[in-house]
C-alpha cells in the first residue's frame, strides 16, 4: 500500500519544530524547482516561571506547561493547520558515530549496528533507540552513520508533543538537521570539511562534513546560559541584567561585560578547537578556512567578534533565510514573520532542516 497517498501526506504539509530549552521555534517550508520558500515561521520564548499555579497537573511540571503554551503561541501566530511535526534532539543522551565493517550479508548489518551502538555510545543503548543510514564506502567495506538516544530524552519531547496535540512524524538530530539545513542553502567549499556551530542556551552542536559526505556530530554542554551565568558572577549583577547587556537595544556592551563574556567563551572555543584539531587528525584533512556560527547566542554582541579572535579559523555569522524566498503574505503577520527571519534567521537554522525533511 501506498501509505503516503493514502494519507495525503506531502513535503508542504509538514512543519519543523525545534523546542528548545529557552525557546520554541515553529517553520513551514514550500519546495519549489529545488528551492525553499518559507510559508510560516514563528518563535516564542519559554516562560520562566516565578510560583505554582494551582491549574497544572502534578504529572507535569511547570517547565513543561511553559513550553507547551510557546508551542501554542506560535500556532496562533502562524494559524498553520496540520499537525504533522519532524521535531529533534540533542544533549549528552544524543550519540552519533560512524561505523565501517567488512562486507556482511544483509541480514546481519543491523546486528553489527547494534553492537558498535552499544561499544561507542556513552549510555546502555538497550535502554534507548537505535537507528542507522548506510553511506556509501569502499569496494569491500560496508560503512555508515547510526544514531543512538535514550528513551528518557525521546519520551521527554514525545509527551511535549502529545500535550500539544502533535504528531510526530519523524525524530531528528540537532546536528544532522543543521547539515541538512546548509547543504541545502549554501555551497560547501571544495577539497575541505565544513563546520557549523549552533550555540544554544543549554547545548552547543558543531557539526561537521567532509567531501566523502560523512557527517561528524559533537555536542558541548556548555552553551549561553553558562556563559551569561559566569558573567553574571563575575560582575556580582543578574543574569537579567546580563540578558540585557548583550540582547538589548543598545550597540556596545559595557567594557567590563565585554571582558567578562571573552574570559566566559574561552571554555566553548577551547572545546570546539579540540574537536576541530581531532576531527582534522582522524581524517588527515586541513581545517575550512571559516566556521559558521549560528544559535539564539550567536546574536549577542560582540560574540562572533571574540569567537574570530578565539578559534583556530574564521568565524562568520550564518543566516540561512539570507539566500531563501519568503512568501509568508503582505498583511501584518506576514511582516512580522519576514522580521523574525531577518533578525533572528542564525537562531533558526535547526528548525529550516527540520522543515526540510520529507517522510
Amino acid at each position: 500500500m501506498d501509505w503516503k497517498k493514502t494519507l495525503s501526506l506531502g513535503q508542504s504539509e509538514i512543519f519543523g519544530l525545534d523546542i528548545g530549552s529557552s525557546a520554541v521555534k515553529m517553520l513551514k517550508l514550500r519546495k519549489e524547482d529545488g528551492s525553499y520558500a518559507v510559508t510560516a515561521a514563528a518563535i516564542a520564548e519559554i516562560a520562566v516561571s516565578k510560583g505554582n499555579d494551582d491549574l497544572i497537573q502534578d504529572s507535569i511540571d511547570q517547565k513543561e506547561v511553559n513550553t507547551i503554551m510557546a508551542i501554542k503561541e506560535c500556532f496562533d501566530f502562524t494559524r498553520i493547520q496540520t499537525k504533522l511535526v519532524v521535531c529533534s534532539i540533542c544533549g549528552p543522551q544524543i550519540a552519533v558515530r560512524d561505523f565501517k565493517f567488512p562486507l556482511l550479508p544483509s541480514e546481519e548489518i543491523e546486528g553489527a549496528v547494534m553492537l558498535e551502538a552499544a561499544q561507542s555510545c556513552p549510555f546502555n543503548t538497550r535502554d534507548g533507540a537505535v537507528d542507522y543510514q548506510i553511506i556509501p564506502a569502499g569496494e569491500n567495506e560496508i560503512g555508515g552513520v547510526l544514531v543512538a538516544a535514550t528513551n528518557s530524552i525521546i519520551k521527554g519531547k514525545m509527551r511535549l508533543l502529545e500535550s500539544a496535540s502533535l504528531d510526530c512524524v519523524l525524530m531528528d538530530v540537532d546536528g544532522l538537521a543543521l547539515l541538512n539545513c546548509f547543504n541545502a542553502c549554501e555551497k560547501r567549499e571544495s577539497g575541505r570539511p565544513t563546520s557549523v556551530l549552533n550555540v544554544g542556551s543549554s547545548n552547543t552542536n558543531l557539526a561537521i562534513i567532509g567531501n566523502n559526505n560523512w557527517p561528524f556530530i559533537r555536542d558541548v554542554g556548555y552553551a549561553g546560559n553558562d556563559i551569561i551565568q559566569e558573567i553574571a558572577e563575575k560582575n556580582t549583577v543578574s543574569i537579567e541584567v546580563v540578558k540585557k547587556a548583550l540582547f538589548g537595544d543598545s550597540a556596545e556592551i559595557q567594557l567590563e561585560l565585554h571582558k567578562s563574556l571573552e574570559k566566559a567563551c574561552e571554555k566553548l572555543t577551547a572545546d570546539v578547537t579540540k574537536t576541530l584539531r581531532y576531527y582534522t587528525a582522524q581524517e588527515k584533512i586541513n581545517l575550512a578556512e571559516k566556521i559558521y556560527i549560528c544559535g539564539g547566542f550567536a546574536l549577542a554582541k560582540g560574540f562572533i567578534e571574540i569567537l574570530n579572535s578565539q578559534l583556530p579559523a574564521e568565524a562568520v555569522l550564518w543566516n540561512p533565510f539570507d539566500k531563501m524566498r519568503c512568501d509568508t503574505g503582505h498583511d501584518h503577520r506576514g511582516i512580522m514573520q519576514k522580521n523574525i527571519l531577518q533578525k533572528s534567521g542564525p537562531a533558526m537554522a535547526v528548525v529550516a532542516g527540520l522543515a526540510m525533511r520529507s517522510i
